[in-house]
């Protein structure tokens, strides 16, 4: 029989109670909000957040502010819109789905023919049945949105197209959040917060960052590291948080990880970095060990604002994290609650988790004694050697994080090298200091 003390300290592991966060209840009630990269609706996203986490700040950038080759456009907000056939009936109607207007369109109350209608409307070739999400940020137009199956159903005859809307001088919102840790040296976390209501594509990344912001919080109150959270319209939101924040951005951040898309069930998807040889590459690359399905992009697929981060000049260490990069309901009203799931989430959070704890265990784990330690005394070893015990997973696991634990190599290198999930290495890691074999 195999010696029960061995493999009793498999129990005496430290790990972190996970506490699982509402993240798909705080999804569902901010579904109906008309967001875009400034308004009212983003304004009533950030605010719920700060509800959740107190901790974030409120930046405001103000309209015709430059920052680099970007202007901050004008704010929009829209009350209602819809087509209105001369029989009275009604197509595209705003408030029964806010994806039937194309975000950012100008305010329009006339008549005009069919032929003229379809100059206007948008569809998606490759989903009949689906409502895309179309916009027009940066010059001024107008549209709707509507499916295949509902654009051949326009009856011939006059419309009336009325968008009510509104442009003004106002600002683009933003908030961000940042813990303070022993370190000045930054984990950097980000989402963006500008698509109406879609649930994989544009709520799944701010629900998990919120819930990871919790954890930190709760878990480490004397954390090592600093943290940083930022959530941010797309694109144009993160060109002015990095030319506020560009300096301390490049001081301080050793690893990023951009968050989008993070709620179904399909797929692990990075976008590496650039060079992919930063700390959030590997720290990915070693969270992800042993998941099924997990897909590896080269930046030069890249999507979301790790354009941005990445950027020649900037170069700031950050990676993309989603499930499902592309999936069939992308940009779509068919991206809805069907394709995010709580297990969907949970299983993201679990995962950037799992960076967060070997952060704080330790980045470099460094043996305490020279050679090899004696495990056996400190019943990590079984006593009685056979040659089926160099073959003992959990044994060599122990014994190949130790020789590899020089001060040196990092954690998520070790992990990747020995291709042992990051968890089972935090694990191991955990039990190890607990003996005093590594600090």
């Amino acid at each position: 029989m195999k010696n029960k003390n061995f493999y009793n300290n498999k129990l005496k592991i430290k790990t972190k109670i996970m506490k699982v966060y509402p993240m798909l209840k705080w999804a569902k009630e901010l579904f109906p909000l008309c967001r875009s990269i400034t308004g009212n609706g983003t304004r009533e996203t950030l605010n719920y957040f700060k509800t959740i986490n107190k901790e974030f700040k409120i930046l405001k950038f103000k309209t015709g502010k430059k920052v680099f080759d970007w202007v901050i456009p004008q704010e929009w907000n829209i009350k209602d819109a819809y087509i209105e056939h001369e029989s009275k009936k009604r197509f595209a109607e705003f408030k029964k789905c806010n994806l039937h207007i194309v975000n950012y369109s100008e305010p329009i109350n006339k008549k005009i023919s069919k032929k003229e209608l379809l100059k206007h409307i948008h569809t998606d070739k490759k989903l009949p049945g689906a409502i895309p999400y179309v916009t027009s940020y940066y010059k001024r137009n107008w549209g709707f949105c509507l499916s295949q199956k509902q654009k051949k159903k326009l009856p011939k005859g006059k419309y009336k197209v009325v968008i009510d809307s509104e442009f003004k001088k106002g600002s683009l919102d933003m908030i961000h959040a940042i813990l303070k840790g022993k370190s000045k040296k930054e984990i950097f976390f980000s989402t963006h917060v500008c698509h109406p209501s879609m649930a994989n594509n544009e709520l799944s990344g701010p629900v998990l960052l919120n819930a990871v912001l919790k954890y930190v919080k709760e878990n480490y109150p004397n954390n090592t590291f600093s943290y940083r959270f930022v959530m941010h319209p797309e694109t144009v939101g993160s060109i002015a948080y990095i030319f506020k924040h560009k300096n301390e951005l490049k001081k301080n951040i050793i690893c990023g990880i951009n968050l989008s898309t993070v709620g179904d069930e399909r797929a692990y998807t990075t976008v590496h970095s650039p060079q992919e040889n930063t700390l959030a590459d590997q720290a990915l690359k070693a969270a992800l060990i042993g998941k099924k399905n997990v897909i590896n992009h080269s930046f030069l697929e890249r999507g979301s604002d790790e354009r941005q981060y990445c950027a020649p000049g900037i170069e700031l260490p950050v990676c993309g994290f989603s499930r499902s990069k592309d999936y069939p309901e992308y940009h779509t009203n068919k991206d809805d609650f069907k394709v995010v799931t709580e297990k969907g989430l949970q299983d993201s959070f679990i995962v950037v988790k799992t960076i967060i704890d070997a952060f704080e265990l330790g980045l470099y784990p460094h043996t305490r004694v020279l050679c090899e330690p004696n495990l056996g005394k400190r019943n990590l070893y079984l006593q009685i050697s056979k040659k089926e015990n160099y073959k003992d997973g959990d044994i060599k696991v122990r014994t190949d994080l130790i020789a590899y634990a020089n001060g040196k190599n990092n954690i998520f290198y070790i992990s990747n090298l020995l291709n042992v999930p990051l968890s089972k290495i935090c694990k191991e890691y955990s039990l190890l200091k607990s003996k005093k074999v590594l600090k």
